[in-house]
């Protein structure tokens, strides 16, 4: 099960992250998101657990549990690819109709 952590105090360290997460089984990958200037922690990230019940006792307890002073966010994480949008919707034209936007900017009228 992909799980996502959010709220993680920015000095936590990967191996850190997962050693909470260990106490209830095996993780197999983390990733916390940096920042691609900085390279900071940007206070959120993934864990995967093979396990389904080890994941979803470990959501269970550490959903709202405090480390380094910030209670932090952990619940399922969703599919990206059902969260992405697609092509057109939104945008404006100047006659006042709705459309544009996407890759077929012409877009039909209704």
């Amino acid at each position: 099960m992909n799980i996502f952590v959010g709220s993680i105090p920015f000095k936590l360290q990967e191996e850190e992250l997962k050693e909470l997460f260990e106490e209830f089984g095996e993780v197999s990958s983390i990733k916390v998101i940096t920042d691609k200037f900085t390279g900071r922690s940007r206070g959120f990230g993934f864990i995967e657990m093979p396990n389904e019940e080890e994941a979803t006792r470990a959501i269970e307890e550490l959903n709202g549990t405090e480390v380094l002073g910030r209670a932090i966010v952990v619940n399922k994480a969703e599919d990206r690819s059902n969260n992405r949008r697609g092509g057109g919707g939104g945008g404006f034209r100047r006659d006042n109709n709705r459309g544009g936007g996407g890759y077929n900017r012409g877009g039909d009228r209704w």
